[in-house]
Formats: C-alpha cells, sequence, structure tokens
C-alpha cells in the first residue's frame, strides 16, 4: 500500500484507476499514492447505514461480517454498479491520497479511467462520481490507451502495437497506432470470472464451498494456464465449509485442477484478442510481428498466460513492467506530457 502524504495545492490534479478490484491514484508531480481494493463495508442500525471501511480494512471483512454489516463492490464488469457507494469510497481515497486535506480552495482536474466499451449511461456515471466527489473538470481516457502508455509503447507514432489489458472485472484489447485505437474489444471476464470459476471447482470436485477471497489467495499461489507434469505438480491446502455436513474441513487443491477450472475464462480472452486480430487493418497487422502483444493488468502475472496467447497468435508477447500499476501510470502521464493530452475526452 502506499503511504499518504501531505502535498501542496499545486499539485492536486489526479488520474484515477478506478477498478473492480483496485482503485489507484496518481497525484500530478508525486506518483503513485493510493492502491486500495475497491470494497467498502457498510453497517446498517435501524435502517440508517454507515460506512465503516474502505479498501484494505473492508476487504478484510469479506465473509467474516455480522447480519448487520455488509461488505460491497460498487462496481461490476468494470463499471459503476451501484453510484451513491462508489462516491463514497471515491471521496475516502481521494482525501487519503491528498493526505487527509480538504480539496479546498482549489478543486482538483481528474483523469478517470474507463473501459473502451463503456456504454453511454456508464461513462456518466464514472464522470458522475468523479464531479461529486470534488473534481472541477473530468477528462476521460480508455484503459487500454492508459495501459499502452504506461507498458510504454510509441503510442503516438504511426506505428501499430497490440495492448492486453486484463483486469478484475473487464480484458481490454486494442490495437493502438497514432495516438488513436485503430481497434478495440472489451470484454466482461477478468480475475473475478477466474475466481468464481475455482469456486465452482472447489464445490463440484471437492463438496467444499469456499469464499471468493479464499478462491483469489488459490489463483495467485498456484494458478496456471498451463498443466504441470504430474511429476511437478503444486498443491495449495485451503480451508472452507463442506457442502453436505456443513462442517469445516481443509483440502488440497492441484494445479492442475485450477489450469481446468481457468480454462473457459482464459478462452474468452484469447478468442478476443483473435478478433481484435481478425478486425486489424492489413498495415497495422504486419507492424504487430515485430512489435508483438503486451500484457498489462493483474491477470497478465497469471502463470502462462502470455504463452497460451503466443501459441494462439504466433505473436511474441511482453509482460509489461509494471503491469498492475500500468493503467493509473499512463493516465497519470497525460497530466504531465503534452504529447498526450490529445488521447484525453472530456
Amino acid at each position: 500500500m502506499f503511504r499518504s502524504r501531505i502535498f501542496s495545492f499545486a499539485s492536486r490534479d489526479m488520474a484515477i484507476d478506478l477498478g473492480t478490484s483496485n482503485t489507484l491514484i496518481y497525484l500530478r508531480g508525486s506518483g503513485i499514492v493510493l492502491d486500495e481494493p475497491s470494497v467498502v463495508a457498510i453497517e446498517t442500525i435501524d435502517g440508517i447505514q454507515k460506512v465503516i471501511g474502505v479498501g484494505t480494512d473492508a476487504k478484510s471483512m469479506i465473509g467474516k461480517t455480522p447480519r448487520n454489516i455488509t461488505t460491497t463492490r460498487p462496481l461490476r464488469d468494470g463499471v459503476i454498479a451501484d453510484l451513491n457507494v462508489a462516491e463514497l469510497m471515491l471521496q475516502h481515497f481521494i482525501a487519503t491520497a491528498l493526505g487527509g486535506q480538504s480539496l479546498l480552495p482549489r478543486w482538483p482536474e481528474i483523469v478517470m479511467c474507463l473501459p473502451s466499451g463503456a456504454t453511454s449511461v456508464e461513462r456518466r456515471a464514472i464522470r458522475d462520481a468523479a464531479s461529486n466527489a470534488g473534481a472541477s473538470k473530468v477528462y476521460l481516457l480508455p484503459e487500454p490507451m492508459a495501459a499502452a502508455i504506461g507498458a510504454g509503447m510509441p503510442v503516438t507514432e504511426a506505428v501499430g502495437g497490440m495492448i492486453v489489458d486484463i483486469g478484475g472485472g473487464t480484458t481490454e484489447v486494442a490495437v493502438i497506432s497514432l495516438g488513436g485505437l485503430a481497434y478495440s474489444n472489451s470484454v466482461r471476464v477478468g480475475g473475478d470470472k477466474m475466481d468464481e470459476a475455482i469456486v465452482s471447482m472447489v464445490r463440484r470436485n471437492h463438496g467444499l464451498q469456499i469464499g471468493e477471497a479464499t478462491a483469489e489467495r488459490i489463483k495467485q499461489d498456484i494458478g496456471s494456464v498451463v498443466k504441470s507434469a504430474e511429476s511437478q505438480e503444486v498443491t495449495v491446502r485451503v480451508g472452507g465449509r463442506d457442502a453436505v455436513t456443513g462442517v469445516p474441513r481443509k483440502i488440497v487443491v492441484q494445479q492442475s485442477d485450477i489450469a481446468d477450472a481457468i480454462a473457459e475464462p482464459v478462452k474468452r480472452i484469447v478468442d478476443a484478442v483473435l478478433l481484435c486480430l481478425e478486425n486489424t487493418p492489413p498495415e497495422l497487422a504486419a507492424d504487430m510481428i515485430d512489435q508483438g502483444i503486451t500484457l498489462s493488468g493483474g491477470g497478465a502475472l497469471l502463470s502462462g498466460i502470455d504463452h497460451a496467447l503466443c501459441k494462439a497468435t504466433g505473436l511474441k508477447v511482453s509482460i509489461a513492467d509494471n503491469p498492475l500499476t500500468c493503467v493509473v501510470a499512463g493516465a497519470g502521464r497525460t497530466l504531465e506530457d503534452a504529447r498526450y493530452k490529445s488521447v484525453l475526452m472530456l
């Protein structure tokens, strides 16, 4: 987690990656100052709701709360599902990023990242959330463009390059050239769908119910697209509730089981990449023989995902240096580098 600091009024313009899994904030002149889970804990007493935890504090409560406390993710599939909660969360994160200062006397300009396939209603929800949180002006930036800038791709040059940003709720696939999206495709599959697939597999194969936090931990520990040889099988021990007796127990999960479980969401990601290639103009397609495909987002860290895409496309596939922060870092650079001003949308 990034520690918040006290900043001068001049450095309050910021870029925000409001993600399904995590929210990151980049402050002009200071870099990335916040990285927190996009989770809010709400307590209800006599019909009155009160926020009691946001970010890391709220995530630690998932699956462990009493009946009067709920943990919620205000974003689903990369877009805002609960505007009121999203605004409260955003206000909290902005205040934290500013070291607890009030936004007054200067309201910041904010660059908000959003999926390239977001509808007009979804775009308006993101804009409203930022405006109501205190922005004087809101710019919108497609996530694949932000990821490409953050990954160091030559987005303003007449060279075609493909970015695949695998987030928690969506996977963004785009071919970028001359500061624009020559073709983009947004599919609502990402880390969350993989976690759901792992939960279903454990219940189906082992008769054990586990929570989303446990599924995410399994994916991070032994998740892989490619099955290991039997002699090299990796396992992890996890606990949950027996689906029949209700008694807590532990089981051993194998890496090959995880590969089978996530095969369907991985196939959807591969299909999205192939569809993008099919719709790419020939001259840009030729560029990608040399440029290859760049992966970003948390899903880029899934073992074997780069090899699966390389096998399916025949192109070289590389993982960005800092895949988890590419989107917000790229959005932040649009605040500081005049070359990228043209990619922002009002």
